[in-house]
């Protein structure tokens, strides 16, 4: 039997996706792709599960993007493509912040996933690329426009416009990966991260995410105005009471911190 293509992995409301095809170095196949939003629909819909996970089995590649070889007989249709692609749909509908666990190479598409994602971290092995330019293929799934707003323009342009290698310390440098661990030590370090968010109020948590990603694909204006709103409907879920519970719970969380 076949090895499973996207391993499955839900503990204390960390949800973990693996991207089983090492031999491939996880090239996202049309039915890895379609398993993929097919699990994070469901995971959307999970009241279980807080925060989601992406990486890459194995050391070699968290995912080399989509699958070169199988777009030959079977390329990216128009609808495959743009913000209403299923790819960009799946994480506004997912509603939930995402971690990439960058285990090795992030090229092309594989990068464009990644930075769709909330907050990346990287293993010593990563190694970050877009190629889009040298396969003759225009993004489709964000990159012009994300990781601009990420590491800077002149930054983004120098990988789109090269395609040349980007390490995991310049990477962090840069502000592209929150930091860089030994493998052994990288998926740890996620899924404790995916814990402490988890930790969270859901919806003040939901809420906050929104404001963040409103805020950077519009004006500072129309970002503070969104916050606001955001704010007062949140204000009014809580009591005095509601709010005495949640100081009692960050003066706890900072002690438990500091001990």
């Amino acid at each position: 039997m076949s090895e499973d293509i996207l391993l499955t992995d839900i503990s204390d409301g960390v949800a973990t996706l693996t991207f089983n095809r090492p031999r491939q170095m996880n090239a996202l196949s049309v039915a890895l792709r379609r398993r993929m939003l097919d699990a994070m629909t469901s995971l959307g819909k999970d009241d279980t599960v807080a925060v989601v996970i992406l990486t890459g089995a194995g050391e070699k590649a968290f995912t080399a993007g989509v699958d070169l070889k199988e777009m030959e007989t079977a390329p990216l249709t128009p609808e495959e493509l743009g913000p209403d692609s299923p790819i960009n749909r799946a994480f506004r509908v997912l509603g939930k912040p995402t971690i990439a666990a960058v285990n090795g190479f992030a090229i092309t598409g594989g990068l464009e996933l990644a930075i769709n994602c909330d907050i990346l971290v990287a293993s010593t092995n990563a190694r970050f690329a877009d190629t889009h330019a040298r396969v003759g293929i225009v993004p489709g799934w964000g990159m012009s426009q994300i990781l601009p707003r990420l590491i800077g323009p002149v930054r983004a342009r120098y990988m789109s416009y090269t395609g040349n290698f980007v390490d995991a310390a310049t990477a962090r440098n840069w502000g592209l990966v929150l930091d860089v661990l030994p493998p052994a030590e990288l998926l740890p370090f996620c899924q404790k991260l995916g814990r402490e968010i988890a930790s969270c109020d859901r919806a003040t948590l939901a809420d906050v995410r929104l404001a963040i990603a409103g805020g950077l694909e519009t004006t500072l204006r129309e970002g503070l105005e969104l916050e606001g709103r955001l704010s007062q409907a949140a204000t009014q879920r809580l009591n005095r009471a509601g709010f005495a519970a949640t100081r009692e719970a960050v003066m706890s969380r900072g002690k438990e911190q500091s001990s």
